[in-house]
């Protein structure tokens, strides 16, 4: 038990960090000083707490399951495949960019800048899970990530969930 809530500190506080970079500094910076006044309408909200909730979910997972956190330099210990994981591979990185795209359509000053950055951001994450993430979980944890692969797709969500039984 206390390897899980610590696990879920590291976790919260290394999440907190990087969606603090990616939400509030680095659209600061694209207004270069210029007052950002956030337009909300419905559909801005639902994807900023659909896209907020699904990251909240994984970052647990990643704690109380994995016994680990999101960073790279202190990832789980065991292979995530509950939770949303059962449905697609990579439902953080789906929340992240759910939750930027309702914020870009929530700042109009750099709505155009915010989604050019979501656009390098899905290729860079798409870099990085195939030339570093995929392979060290390979390594890591064998045939369970080889046949998780086979069941649940990268990107496109599973109908319905995987069970690894």
């Amino acid at each position: 038990m206390a390897t899980r809530l610590f696990a879920l500190l590291r976790s919260l506080f290394f999440a907190t960090l990087f969606v603090s970079l990616w939400t509030w500094f680095v659209p600061r910076w694209m207004a270069r000083g210029r007052p950002l006044h956030l337009e909300l309408a419905p559909l801005n909200v639902a994807l900023m707490i659909i896209g907020g909730a699904i990251m909240v979910l994984c970052v647990f997972e990643f704690a109380w399951t994995g016994r680990g956190t999101p960073m790279p330099l202190d990832p789980p210990r065991k292979l995530v495949v509950k939770g949303l994981y059962r449905w697609v591979r990579n439902p953080m990185y789906v929340g992240m960019g759910t939750f930027l795209a309702g914020e870009a359509l929530a700042l109009p000053l750099i709505m155009r800048d915010m989604l050019i950055l979501a656009g390098v951001l899905f290729v860079a994450v798409n870099v990085f899970i195939l030339a570093y993430e995929e392979p060290v979980l390979r390594r890591q944890f064998g045939d369970e990530y080889r046949r998780y692969c086979a069941n649940v797709r990268r990107w496109i969500p599973r109908l319905t969930p995987w069970t690894a039984a």
